[in-house]
This record gives structure tokens, sequence and C-alpha cells, in this order.
């Protein structure tokens, strides 16, 4: 066990996480922690609203430009947009 100093709020927000991962392992962690995330709102109707004012090709180019910047491939090594089941 560490020794008790003050830490910072991201400290601490890091060890519980650390703490709830080792013990529970990383489903156990997110487990635990929805039943504190109750959230508040509309999801759908909010989506909505953020997403009426784009097509689905500006999604996916957005989608596609993201992951070029992370290093992350596409689905499919044949260049199309699905996922290959």
């Amino acid at each position: 066990m560490s020794v008790c100093r003050n830490f910072t709020i991201e400290e601490i927000r890091y060890k519980g996480l650390k703490a709830l991962a080792d013990s529970l392992g990383p489903v156990g962690m997110v487990k635990f922690l929805q039943q504190f995330e109750h959230g508040e709102g509309d999801y759908t109707k909010d989506r909505r609203q953020v997403l009426e004012n784009y097509t689905i090709e500006e999604i996916a180019a957005g989608i596609k430009t993201a992951r070029k910047k992370e290093g992350q491939l596409p689905f499919n090594k044949k260049g199309g947009d699905s996922p290959s089941a």
C-alpha cells in the first residue's frame, strides 16, 4: 500500500481505475462503474440533432480520416466499408 499523501484528482482517478481493473478485470471494472453511471437526457434525440446535418457519406469519410490519423486499418483489406462477418 502506498504512503498517504495529497493526490491530484487525476492521480486518484488513475489509481482507482487501476485498482478496480487489477481486482475485477476490465469487464468487471466496467460493470462496477456502470452501476453509478445513470446518464441523463435522451441519447437518441441528442444523437439525431447532432447528426441531422451530415450525410452518411460525410460520417463515413470522417471515420476513415480519424482512423488514418490513429493508424487504424479499415474493416477489410479490399477497401470496403463494412465489417466482415
